[in-house]
């Protein structure tokens, strides 16, 4: 590969190859996530049951809703962390942004919410509820 074509490459933030499954992210994103997620608690914790279906499930939930998210990991064993970071990534189509210490970071772009013909987002109720106090006024 000639110096042209590396700095060409490094100019494009060409995402890095990605493991089977997992979502490809350029470095530059990957900066920007990391720095996004400094701020963030961990909403999940992989315990001693380890990386169970319900745990995934959770996984999944928690990147749907928010987008980026932690997770804890309680095992001291570095192997098996590596593991699960790419299991997760693998089974759910999340790209890993950072594993450090017991912490692994995980992103995969949130889900739009369907909107309406109004702009409004569906799903929603249509009016406030009537409660007993509305119904006595009138």
């Amino acid at each position: 590969m000639t110096a042209d074509r590396l700095a060409q490459l490094i100019a494009d933030n060409t995402p890095e190859a990605p493991a089977t499954g997992e979502l490809p992210i350029s470095t530059a994103q990957r900066r920007e996530l990391k720095a996004e997620a400094h701020s963030l608690n961990p909403v999940v914790t992989i315990a001693d049951n380890g990386l169970s279906p319900s745990v995934l499930k959770e996984i999944d939930h928690s990147l749907n809703v928010h987008g980026l998210i932690k997770i804890r990991v309680a095992s001291d064993e570095r192997d098996l962390r590596e593991g699960y970071l790419a299991d997760i990534c693998k089974n759910l189509g999340a790209a890993a942004v950072q594993h450090i210490g017991k912490l692994l970071v995980v992103w995969r772009p949130k889900l739009e919410v369907k909107a309406d013909k109004s702009g409004k987002a569906t799903g929603r109720r249509k009016a406030p509820r009537q409660l007993k106090r509305n119904f006595q006024n009138n």
